[in-house]
């Protein structure tokens, strides 16, 4: 009885190009060094070759906007996401009360895991809205929702003791998103979290 060798060949061929894209340059393990070349008999010569994705591209989305370093433009995330209206960043420097936030207004700047906030200007004062939300943020704990009381006491354990891990919350960098209402009242506070 005589063997076909047409199914022979196809699985071979299959089996061969299983084998190469095991090895192929996406493999972590050896960056594809030491990888067979690629023959007439694996892989076609009408493939066209994939195109290399161009340097200094992101690749997945993230805030702000990485640069080159190379091309003489400034290292990291440079940019915030556009913020919803009556929301900004800014950094609490000074003690707050039950009542009032002091803050200063803050610009962007580049960093090296996401877009810095460095404070500009002088010293602001918002009124706390009587249902004011604080949402305290951390790398090391978890996310923590707290009324206008228990969020000056975090803000002023972190002014007093900066990096605080022991406190009534774990302190982070003193960037906040703050929301204002119509009449500059401070609603709503998130923490960014740093590490």
């Amino acid at each position: 009885m005589p063997v076909s060798r047409r199914p022979l060949a196809a699985a071979l061929v299959v089996a061969a190009a299983f084998g190469l894209a095991a090895c192929g340059p996406d493999d972590p393990s050896d960056n594809g060094q030491g990888s067979a070349p690629t023959t007439a008999a694996t892989a076609p010569a009408s493939a066209p070759a994939s195109p290399a994705a161009p340097a200094g591209k992101p690749t997945g989305k993230a805030s702000g906007k990485p640069s080159a370093g190379a091309s003489g433009e400034p290292e990291g995330f440079c940019t915030s996401d556009p913020l919803p209206a009556g929301q900004k960043w800014v950094n609490v420097e000074k003690g707050t009360t039950a009542t009032a936030l002091t803050y200063k207004e803050t610009k962007d700047a580049c960093g090296v895991d996401d877009v810095a906030h460095e404070p500009v200007g002088a010293a602001k004062t918002a009124q706390f809205a009587p249902t004011v939300k604080g949402h305290l943020r951390s790398v090391v704990a978890p996310p923590k929702d707290v009324n206008a009381a228990d969020l000056a006491k975090h803000i002023n354990e972190c002014i007093t003791t900066p990096g605080n891990q022991k406190g009534f919350y774990p302190c982070s960098s003193g960037d906040y998103k703050v929301a204002f209402d119509a009449s500059g009242k401070v609603t709503e506070m998130w923490e960014r979290p740093s590490s």
